[in-house]
Protein backbone atom coordinates (compact mmCIF):
# COMPACT_ATOMS: atom_id res chain seq x y z
CA UNK A 1 0.00 0.00 0.00
CA UNK A 2 1.17 3.27 -1.16
CA UNK A 3 1.97 5.98 2.31
CA UNK A 4 -0.31 8.80 2.09
CA UNK A 5 2.27 12.38 1.27
CA UNK A 6 0.83 13.64 4.27
CA UNK A 7 2.78 10.77 6.57
CA UNK A 8 5.37 11.73 4.43
CA UNK A 9 5.12 15.66 4.77
CA UNK A 10 7.88 15.79 7.18
CA UNK A 11 10.74 14.02 5.69
CA UNK A 12 9.94 15.11 2.20
CA UNK A 13 10.38 18.52 3.45
CA UNK A 14 13.49 17.74 5.65
CA UNK A 15 14.72 16.57 2.11
CA UNK A 16 13.50 19.31 -0.11
CA UNK A 17 15.31 21.66 2.64
CA UNK A 18 18.49 19.57 2.25
CA UNK A 19 18.59 20.12 -1.46
CA UNK A 20 18.13 24.22 -0.89
CA UNK A 21 20.95 24.26 1.03
CA UNK A 22 23.15 22.02 -0.95
CA UNK A 23 25.70 23.58 -3.63
CA UNK A 24 26.22 20.67 -5.31
CA UNK A 25 23.28 18.11 -5.66
CA UNK A 26 22.92 15.92 -2.97
CA UNK A 27 23.04 12.13 -3.72
CA UNK A 28 19.84 10.25 -3.90
CA UNK A 29 21.38 7.90 -0.96
CA UNK A 30 22.17 10.23 0.69
CA UNK A 31 18.84 11.95 0.69
CA UNK A 32 17.26 8.72 1.29
CA UNK A 33 19.45 8.04 4.55
CA UNK A 34 18.18 11.75 5.70
CA UNK A 35 14.15 11.01 4.99
CA UNK A 36 15.22 7.52 6.44
CA UNK A 37 13.52 6.15 3.62
CA UNK A 38 14.40 3.90 0.68
CA UNK A 39 15.99 5.72 -2.72
CA UNK A 40 13.74 4.11 -4.87
CA UNK A 41 10.65 5.03 -2.58
CA UNK A 42 11.99 8.76 -1.63
CA UNK A 43 12.31 9.15 -5.43
CA UNK A 44 8.78 8.29 -5.91
CA UNK A 45 7.21 10.05 -3.16
CA UNK A 46 9.48 13.15 -4.15
CA UNK A 47 7.92 13.41 -7.56
CA UNK A 48 4.19 13.20 -6.40
CA UNK A 49 4.68 15.87 -3.84
CA UNK A 50 6.78 18.49 -6.25
CA UNK A 51 6.04 17.06 -9.25
CA UNK A 52 9.65 16.27 -10.13
CA UNK A 53 12.67 14.17 -8.91
CA UNK A 54 15.30 15.06 -6.28
CA UNK A 55 17.81 15.93 -9.01
CA UNK A 56 15.43 18.03 -11.15
CA UNK A 57 14.35 19.97 -8.09
CA UNK A 58 18.20 21.07 -7.45
CA UNK A 59 18.88 21.84 -11.17
CA UNK A 60 15.59 24.41 -11.41
CA UNK A 61 16.39 25.69 -7.83
CA UNK A 62 19.47 26.69 -9.50
CA UNK A 63 18.50 27.91 -12.68
CA UNK A 64 15.92 30.32 -11.02
CA UNK A 65 19.35 31.77 -9.04
CA UNK A 66 21.07 31.97 -12.28
CA UNK A 67 18.36 33.58 -13.99
CA UNK A 68 17.89 36.06 -10.32
CA UNK A 69 21.52 36.99 -11.03
CA UNK A 70 21.26 38.03 -14.37
CA UNK A 71 18.37 40.10 -14.37
CA UNK A 72 19.99 41.90 -11.33
CA UNK A 73 22.67 43.16 -13.79
CA UNK A 74 25.50 39.88 -12.95
CA UNK A 75 27.98 39.24 -15.50
CA UNK A 76 27.00 35.44 -17.38
CA UNK A 77 29.56 33.50 -16.53
CA UNK A 78 30.08 35.20 -12.54
CA UNK A 79 26.23 34.12 -12.53
CA UNK A 80 27.28 30.93 -13.84
CA UNK A 81 29.38 30.26 -11.11
CA UNK A 82 27.60 31.57 -8.48
CA UNK A 83 24.42 29.60 -9.23
CA UNK A 84 26.51 26.56 -8.83
CA UNK A 85 26.64 24.96 -12.26
CA UNK A 86 30.68 24.98 -12.97
CA UNK A 87 30.72 25.47 -16.20
CA UNK A 88 28.93 27.33 -18.80
CA UNK A 89 28.75 24.55 -21.02
CA UNK A 90 25.89 22.81 -18.56
CA UNK A 91 23.94 26.43 -18.74
CA UNK A 92 23.81 26.30 -22.85
CA UNK A 93 22.72 22.83 -23.14
CA UNK A 94 19.38 24.20 -21.71
CA UNK A 95 19.38 27.64 -22.17
CA UNK A 96 17.06 27.70 -25.44
CA UNK A 97 14.63 25.40 -24.05
CA UNK A 98 14.26 27.46 -20.47
CA UNK A 99 15.55 31.08 -21.25
CA UNK A 100 13.95 31.17 -24.97
CA UNK A 101 17.28 33.21 -25.98
CA UNK A 102 20.87 33.28 -24.60
CA UNK A 103 21.66 34.13 -21.09
CA UNK A 104 23.29 37.49 -22.24
CA UNK A 105 20.47 38.14 -24.02
CA UNK A 106 18.26 37.91 -21.11
CA UNK A 107 20.41 39.08 -18.55
CA UNK A 108 19.97 42.27 -21.30
CA UNK A 109 15.92 42.54 -21.19
CA UNK A 110 15.69 40.30 -24.47
CA UNK A 111 18.41 42.72 -26.15
CA UNK A 112 18.18 42.12 -29.83
CA UNK A 113 14.48 40.25 -30.21
CA UNK A 114 12.62 41.75 -32.78
CA UNK A 115 8.86 41.02 -31.87
CA UNK A 116 5.97 41.81 -33.72
CA UNK A 117 2.86 42.38 -32.29
CA UNK A 118 -1.19 43.57 -32.68
CA UNK A 119 -4.22 43.76 -30.25
CA UNK A 120 -7.79 43.30 -31.56
CA UNK A 121 -10.98 43.34 -29.35
CA UNK A 122 -13.09 40.11 -28.09
CA UNK A 123 -15.73 39.49 -25.48
CA UNK A 124 -13.25 39.13 -23.38
CA UNK A 125 -11.79 42.90 -23.38
CA UNK A 126 -8.70 43.47 -25.47
CA UNK A 127 -6.75 40.67 -26.81
CA UNK A 128 -2.58 41.05 -27.41
CA UNK A 129 -0.88 38.30 -29.76
CA UNK A 130 3.17 38.74 -29.85
CA UNK A 131 5.92 37.05 -32.14
CA UNK A 132 9.64 36.68 -32.56
CA UNK A 133 10.88 35.66 -35.64
CA UNK A 134 10.99 31.90 -34.17
CA UNK A 135 7.28 31.84 -32.77
CA UNK A 136 4.56 33.33 -30.25
CA UNK A 137 6.09 34.45 -27.63
CA UNK A 138 2.78 35.99 -26.18
CA UNK A 139 -0.90 35.96 -26.12
CA UNK A 140 -2.62 38.43 -23.37
CA UNK A 141 -6.03 39.89 -21.99
CA UNK A 142 -6.53 43.42 -20.71
CA UNK A 143 -8.71 46.30 -20.22
CA UNK A 144 -6.86 48.57 -22.97
CA UNK A 145 -4.11 48.36 -26.04
CA UNK A 146 -2.10 50.62 -22.76
CA UNK A 147 -2.66 48.17 -20.33
CA UNK A 148 -1.33 45.32 -22.89
CA UNK A 149 1.47 47.12 -24.72
CA UNK A 150 2.80 48.27 -21.34
CA UNK A 151 2.87 44.31 -20.15
CA UNK A 152 4.87 43.36 -23.08
CA UNK A 153 7.31 45.79 -22.36
CA UNK A 154 7.67 44.82 -19.48
CA UNK A 155 8.21 41.15 -20.17
CA UNK A 156 10.83 42.34 -23.34
CA UNK A 157 11.90 45.66 -21.63
CA UNK A 158 14.82 46.15 -24.66
CA UNK A 159 13.74 43.79 -27.30
CA UNK A 160 12.77 45.90 -30.50
CA UNK A 161 8.82 45.89 -30.46
CA UNK A 162 6.90 46.62 -33.55
CA UNK A 163 3.08 47.29 -33.85
CA UNK A 164 1.47 45.13 -37.06
CA UNK A 165 -2.06 45.87 -38.01
CA UNK A 166 -4.62 43.37 -38.38
CA UNK A 167 -4.11 40.96 -41.80
CA UNK A 168 -0.25 42.21 -41.94
CA UNK A 169 0.95 39.50 -40.25
CA UNK A 170 0.53 35.80 -40.93
CA UNK A 171 1.18 34.32 -37.64
CA UNK A 172 -0.70 37.05 -35.46
CA UNK A 173 -3.91 36.56 -37.30
CA UNK A 174 -3.24 32.78 -37.13
CA UNK A 175 -3.57 32.91 -33.92
CA UNK A 176 -6.63 35.64 -33.68
CA UNK A 177 -8.33 33.49 -36.00
CA UNK A 178 -7.97 30.28 -33.91
CA UNK A 179 -8.82 31.48 -30.73
CA UNK A 180 -11.73 33.31 -32.53
CA UNK A 181 -13.04 29.96 -33.79
CA UNK A 182 -12.20 27.74 -31.04
CA UNK A 183 -14.29 29.73 -28.31
CA UNK A 184 -17.20 30.26 -31.15
CA UNK A 185 -16.59 33.99 -31.83
CA UNK A 186 -15.92 32.83 -35.43
CA UNK A 187 -17.63 30.84 -37.84
CA UNK A 188 -14.35 30.31 -39.58
CA UNK A 189 -12.57 27.24 -39.45
CA UNK A 190 -9.46 27.57 -37.30
CA UNK A 191 -6.28 27.67 -38.97
CA UNK A 192 -3.05 25.67 -37.77
CA UNK A 193 -1.33 26.88 -34.68
CA UNK A 194 1.59 28.50 -35.62
CA UNK A 195 5.12 27.55 -33.68
CA UNK A 196 5.81 28.67 -30.30
CA UNK A 197 8.61 30.85 -28.75
CA UNK A 198 8.10 30.50 -24.85
CA UNK A 199 10.35 29.35 -22.12
CA UNK A 200 9.69 26.76 -19.60
CA UNK A 201 10.61 23.73 -17.87
CA UNK A 202 9.69 20.34 -19.01
CA UNK A 203 7.65 19.84 -16.59
CA UNK A 204 5.48 23.60 -17.34
CA UNK A 205 4.92 21.74 -20.77
CA UNK A 206 4.26 19.17 -19.80
CA UNK A 207 1.44 20.49 -17.34
CA UNK A 208 0.11 22.65 -20.16
CA UNK A 209 0.04 20.24 -22.81
CA UNK A 210 -2.50 17.91 -20.94
CA UNK A 211 -4.39 21.60 -20.32
CA UNK A 212 -4.77 21.76 -23.95
CA UNK A 213 -6.37 18.35 -23.95
CA UNK A 214 -9.42 19.45 -21.83
CA UNK A 215 -12.37 20.08 -23.26
CA UNK A 216 -14.31 23.63 -23.98
CA UNK A 217 -17.06 23.71 -21.01
CA UNK A 218 -14.80 20.96 -18.99
CA UNK A 219 -12.72 21.93 -15.83
CA UNK A 220 -10.74 19.74 -13.93
CA UNK A 221 -9.25 20.54 -10.17
CA UNK A 222 -4.96 21.23 -10.13
CA UNK A 223 -5.40 17.60 -7.83
CA UNK A 224 -7.08 16.16 -10.94
CA UNK A 225 -4.86 17.58 -13.90
CA UNK A 226 -1.93 16.12 -11.46
CA UNK A 227 -2.80 12.74 -11.38
CA UNK A 228 -3.68 12.61 -15.50
CA UNK A 229 0.03 13.30 -16.00
CA UNK A 230 1.03 11.01 -13.55
CA UNK A 231 2.48 13.23 -10.69
CA UNK A 232 -0.48 12.37 -8.00
CA UNK A 233 0.19 14.68 -4.68
CA UNK A 234 1.45 17.68 -7.59
CA UNK A 235 -1.40 19.91 -7.62
CA UNK A 236 0.98 23.14 -6.01
CA UNK A 237 3.24 22.27 -8.89
CA UNK A 238 0.84 22.23 -11.67
CA UNK A 239 -0.83 25.38 -10.14
CA UNK A 240 2.88 27.07 -10.27
CA UNK A 241 2.75 26.11 -14.27
CA UNK A 242 -0.53 27.24 -15.00
CA UNK A 243 0.30 30.88 -12.87
CA UNK A 244 3.29 30.61 -15.51
CA UNK A 245 1.36 30.48 -18.86
CA UNK A 246 2.16 33.35 -20.75
CA UNK A 247 -0.79 31.77 -23.38
CA UNK A 248 -4.18 33.02 -22.42
CA UNK A 249 -6.73 30.95 -24.32
CA UNK A 250 -4.20 28.84 -26.78
CA UNK A 251 -3.08 27.04 -23.61
CA UNK A 252 -6.68 27.19 -21.76
CA UNK A 253 -5.64 27.17 -17.90
CA UNK A 254 -9.22 28.76 -17.64
CA UNK A 255 -11.03 25.46 -17.62
CA UNK A 256 -8.63 24.59 -14.07
CA UNK A 257 -10.55 24.82 -10.87
CA UNK A 258 -10.10 24.21 -6.86
CA UNK A 259 -10.63 20.92 -5.33
CA UNK A 260 -13.78 22.24 -4.06
CA UNK A 261 -15.09 23.75 -7.67
CA UNK A 262 -14.76 27.61 -7.60
CA UNK A 263 -12.79 29.28 -9.88
CA UNK A 264 -9.75 30.77 -7.93
CA UNK A 265 -7.17 32.75 -9.84
CA UNK A 266 -6.10 33.59 -13.47
CA UNK A 267 -3.18 35.80 -14.74
CA UNK A 268 -6.16 37.91 -16.76
CA UNK A 269 -8.40 38.20 -14.33
CA UNK A 270 -10.99 35.93 -12.26
CA UNK A 271 -14.10 37.90 -13.56
CA UNK A 272 -12.86 37.12 -17.41
CA UNK A 273 -11.68 33.51 -16.02
CA UNK A 274 -15.80 33.14 -14.67
CA UNK A 275 -16.98 34.57 -18.13
CA UNK A 276 -15.09 32.67 -20.51
CA UNK A 277 -16.37 29.34 -17.91
CA UNK A 278 -19.94 29.93 -18.62
CA UNK A 279 -19.67 31.06 -21.88
CA UNK A 280 -18.20 27.60 -22.81
CA UNK A 281 -20.75 25.85 -21.23
CA UNK A 282 -23.49 27.62 -22.46
CA UNK A 283 -22.27 27.13 -25.94
CA UNK A 284 -21.56 22.90 -25.08
CA UNK A 285 -25.24 23.38 -23.55
CA UNK A 286 -26.54 24.81 -27.33
CA UNK A 287 -24.77 22.16 -29.15
CA UNK A 288 -26.00 19.21 -26.98
CA UNK A 289 -28.83 16.70 -28.60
Amino acid sequence: MRTSLATLEAPLERVRALIERATEAPSLNALAHAAKLSPSHLQRAFRRRYGMSPAEYHRARRFGQFKSALREGAAVTDAVYDAGFGSGSRVYEHTNRLLGMTPASYRAGGAGASIRYTTTGTPLGQLLVAATAKGICAVTLGANDEELEQRLADEFPKASRERVDNGREEWLDAVIARIASQLGWSDREAPDMPPLDVAATAFQWRVWEALTRIPAGITKSYGELAAEIGKPGAARAVGQACGNNRLALIVPCHRIVREDGSPGGWRWGVERKRALLAQEEQRNAGESP
